[in-house]
């Protein structure tokens, strides 16, 4: 993977820490209102996330059929907090509540989970040569899921913060 990459993945994710780890347990599990997530779900879906894009880029390299795609600003799309992005089922969070050291470990495992994946791709060239299917974006080359982790991440600590101003 390349380093910008890894440098944008590192630098995101502490971003990440620095925002939760100053919250009560009460606070990360309050909901500003019933049909919000709380900062808790909000973390818990970026884990989730993380994980299924691990496995949405694993079947993008198997698939022998995926072929390169037009390749999209994510920043623009993710950033865009104007848009409301319905979150799929499969990256729906818990609504039971979370302890932060619990959340900050679920981040730290599918983290490690995504850097063990990657180190394992032999040949990262196919990873702009193959798509695979977002489920807000659309056709995405595989090194761009890589790129709309982190992205995602940044959207979500951008909407943690206006969380954190309303409790």
């Amino acid at each position: 993977m390349n380093k910008l990459a890894n440098n944008h993945l590192h630098e995101t994710r502490n971003n990440l820490i620095k925002e939760i780890s100053v919250l009560g347990d009460a606070q990360f599990n309050s909901k500003p209102d019933p049909n919000s997530w709380s900062i808790a779900q909000v973390c818990h879906h970026l884990v989730l996330v993380e994980e299924a894009s691990i496995k949405a880029i694993s079947w993008g390299l198997q698939d022998s059929a995926s072929t390169q795609k037009e390749r999209k600003n994510v920043h623009s799309i993710l950033l865009n907090r104007t848009k409301k992005l319905k979150a799929p089922k499969i990256v729906e969070p818990d609504v039971k509540p979370f302890e932060i050291q619990q959340i900050i470990d679920l981040l730290s495992e599918s983290r490690k989970k995504l850097m063990t994946f990657l180190s394992t791709i032999e040949d990262e060239s196919l990873l702009a040569k193959k798509s695979m299917k977002h489920p807000a974006i659309g056709d995405l080359p595989l090194d761009q899921w890589i790129e709309q982790i982190y992205v995602h991440e940044q959207r979500h600590i951008e909407q943690i913060k206006e969380l954190k101003a309303a409790l």
